[in-house]
């Protein structure tokens, strides 16, 4: 199978480890991955934030460059639920009749990663080894908007040497939400520390999720506290593997 890596503006900036670990995971698996030069943001951030009609020609971006692929993976299910979900509002907003039947075809053949390895290829053993107390934060947009289900857990349950704690009141928003953290700080606020009391009363060593922008929240409160839980994102744990 040839998939074509949707790295996200976010990790390609920030977060570049996790592209890596995501390229790393689906050629373990046999996937032939394509990294398309011309991507560019998917235009969330903007279409989010109020600024609609500037988000489309970021959407004409996307379609002109991924509608080659039979498949897209990206290590992000905000990205993924921007496209699968908010794109065929834009085309809508757009009044392009020829846009919204090129999202049409294009938008169920994105995938986050988990949903990819799990509902795509079937396999939720990809001979991960990870020696960790790991708790698991499912994402908002992962959750509630592409419904990735139980897919990050039963990858996670999966990895060898793994000892994988629950997290009290997971399915709760650790207040990040883009934008949101910055527009009504205090209200963030709050709701991220009651996400990393909930991190540290697991015990856990690391704090997992399959969004790194939901982890850069999360990380940053348990840096500044000091806390020695560190955030991992979901990728890097699966293409971990025992030393030889």
């Amino acid at each position: 199978m040839r998939a074509a890596l949707f790295i996200t503006c976010f990790n390609d900036t920030l977060f570049p480890e996790t592209g890596i670990a995501t390229v790393k995971v689906l050629e373990r698996l046999g996937v032939e991955v394509d990294f398309p030069r011309e991507q560019t943001c998917c235009g969330q951030m903007h279409f989010n934030t109020g600024y609609q009609r500037e988000a489309i020609p970021l959407v004409r971006r996307f379609v002109e460059v991924f509608s080659p692929y039979e498949v897209i993976v990206a290590p992000s299910g905000s990205c993924v639920g921007m496209v699968r979900e908010l794109y065929p509002m834009a085309a809508g907003l757009a009044g392009d009749a020829a846009l919204a039947r090129e999202v049409e075809a294009l938008a169920p053949r994105v995938f986050e990663l988990s949903e990819f390895l799990v509902k795509k290829l079937g396999t939720t053993d990809v001979g991960a080894y990870y020696p960790h107390r790991v708790t698991y934060h499912p994402t908002c947009h992962s959750l509630r908007m592409i419904k990735v289900g139980d897919a990050p857990l039963r990858l996670l349950e999966a990895v060898r040497g793994i000892d994988l704690v629950e997290l009290t009141e997971a399915e709760e928003c650790c207040g990040f939400g883009g934008t949101f953290a910055v527009k009504n700080a205090d209200t963030s606020a709050a709701m991220l520390a009651d996400k990393v009391a909930n991190v540290l009363s697991s015990g856990a060593e690391v704090c997992c999720a399959s969004d790194n922008s939901c982890l850069m929240h999360i990380g940053g409160a348990l840096s500044r506290q000091r806390t020695g839980v560190r955030t991992v994102h979901l990728a890097e744990i699966l293409a971990s593997e025992e030393e030889r």
